[in-house]
């Protein structure tokens, strides 16, 4: 006599039922509702309300399930989970459960000469950190105003394995060095322990990955990708206050990251409180582990900054203008290392020596010290003069090399300098779409990384851009 497959279902929760307390039944496995039996492929369909109860099951019930199953339905059957994403508006994503004793998960098929790709998380391979190998603790100078973040960011790369203060939730201005401590943070951690999955990640590119998923229908993959990693750690999380969706996706990587005890690490230029836009449940995660404040640098450090980047890169400034820079400069990391890099170069194409009098040219033309802020054609202008091109040429539909280089730099120091959405900036520079300043800020981020030449270059727009007003 055929036994129907919902009354195998039954039989499978009454065996559960049996192995574990009836808290546990009534909280993890009543719920689940049974959908189907694909018999040609061997696949149980089942309905969970949330991610977090089909995490939980996996987690901590993967071996039961797939004795049960086995017992009630048979050799070689594989678990599938609808899982309920919006409530509201009945979307739901299916995602296959790992094998487990009388599971067999069928072998993924992959094209020919195809590899994988960074969000390939069948096998977690070797990835690219994403680290900017020259943002180290080595030449992060320690002072009043990082000591704290910078002693808890040494902790946690020497012993990632620790859950305290994690998540480390890193604020301050602009200009203060938070990228170089994340970095820092990671980079270490993967001297340490090369076998650690670290990645560092703008938010703006994670951003952009996720709409990509989405688009190509590979959001499985996409979170799959990001629940291997070990270390994540994500740079300016403030640009994520209107991307709802965004929000959401990431939301269950954290929870699923921080319950298997892997280290996250979260950079913006404002504490959890000041994120408006983002929901509780969020902020309450981001602010459960250690929340540390980064201070614009205060004179002193001013001068040991300046002093080490002299020592390290072999220049020769005198002593007193370094303590000039140091008082005038607007205590800026960025304001800092333009004003050096203008220093130099005034030095090298007028054939004259650094001192007071040049140091006082520069800081006056380099460093903005009033609070008006940037218009996207204060920074067009910029762009446009450095790379010897007009706003009308960026404007244009014209795909050559130095228009798209001035659209993209403009692009990205509109969404750096200014509160304005990815649509506005689109609509004003070259009246593109939103998408379109997304991928140029992610193509800017990257070439940044490997460029040296075109890292100056944008310095120094960002150098020029801050002129004081007059």
């Amino acid at each position: 006599m055929n036994v129907s497959p919902d009354a195998r279902w039954d039989n499978a929760l009454a065996l559960i039922r049996k192995n574990v307390t009836e808290q546990i039944y009534t909280t993890w496995f009543k719920p689940i509702v049974f959908e189907n039996f694909d018999e040609a492929r061997k696949m149980i369909l089942v309905q969970v309300p949330s991610p977090f109860v089909y995490e939980y099951l996996e987690e901590n019930f993967v071996d039961l399930l797939g004795k049960v199953l086995h017992h009630c339905f048979g050799t070689g059957v594989g678990l599938l989970y609808r899982v309920v994403t919006d409530k509201e508006h009945n979307i739901s994503q299916d995602i296959e459960g790992e094998p487990a004793a009388g599971i067999e998960k069928p072998k993924a098929r992959t094209g020919a000469n195809q590899g994988p790709t960074i969000l390939d998380a069948a096998r977690p391979q070797q990835i690219d950190s994403q680290l900017n190998p020259h943002l180290t603790f080595a030449n992060y100078i320690e002072g009043d105003s990082n000591k704290l973040p910078r002693s808890v960011g040494m902790s946690i790369a020497e012993h990632p394995n620790t859950m305290q203060f994690n998540p480390m939730f890193i604020y301050g201005p602009s200009g203060c060095g938070k990228t170089h401590l994340i970095n820092a943070i990671g980079a270490k951690t993967k001297q340490l322990y090369p076998q650690k999955r670290v990645l560092y990640i703008s938010a703006r590119l994670f951003q952009v990955q996720y709409t990509n998923a989405v688009l190509q229908n590979k959001l499985n993959d996409f979170i799959g990708f990001y629940q291997t990693i070990d270390m994540l750690i994500v740079d300016d999380i403030q640009e994520w206050v209107s991307a709802v969706k965004t929000q959401e996706t990431f939301f269950h990587i954290f929870n699923h990251l921080f319950r298997n005890g892997k280290r996250i690490i979260l950079a913006s230029d404002r504490p959890p409180i000041d994120l408006k836009g983002m929901p509780d449940r969020l902020l309450t995660r981001f602010s459960c582990g250690l929340i540390a404040e980064l201070e614009k640098p205060n004179t002193q450090l001013c001068v040991d900054i300046l002093e080490s980047k002299v020592r390290r890169d072999g220049l020769k400034i005198p002593g007193d203008v370094v303590q000039y820079i140091a008082e005038t400069a607007s205590g800026s990391v960025r304001d800092l290392q333009g004003v050096i890099n203008s220093l130099m170069a005034y030095s090298i194409v007028y054939n004259c020596d650094i001192d007071i009098r040049l140091a006082e040219r520069v800081i006056k033309r380099a460093v903005k010290v009033d609070d008006e802020p940037l218009t996207i054609d204060d920074i067009l202008d910029k762009v446009c003069v450095h790379f010897n091109v007009t706003p009308t040429q960026v404007n244009s539909k014209s795909r050559k090399q130095n228009y798209v280089r001035a659209r993209q730099v403009s692009m990205y120091l509109a969404q750096k300098y200014t509160k304005m959405p990815a649509s506005r900036i689109g609509k004003l520079v070259g009246n593109r779409d939103h998408s379109t300043v997304l991928h140029s800020c992610a193509q800017v981020e990257k070439r940044l990384l490997v460029d040296k030449q075109f890292s100056a270059d944008v310095s120094s727009i960002e150098t020029s851009f801050k002129l004081k007003k007059q």
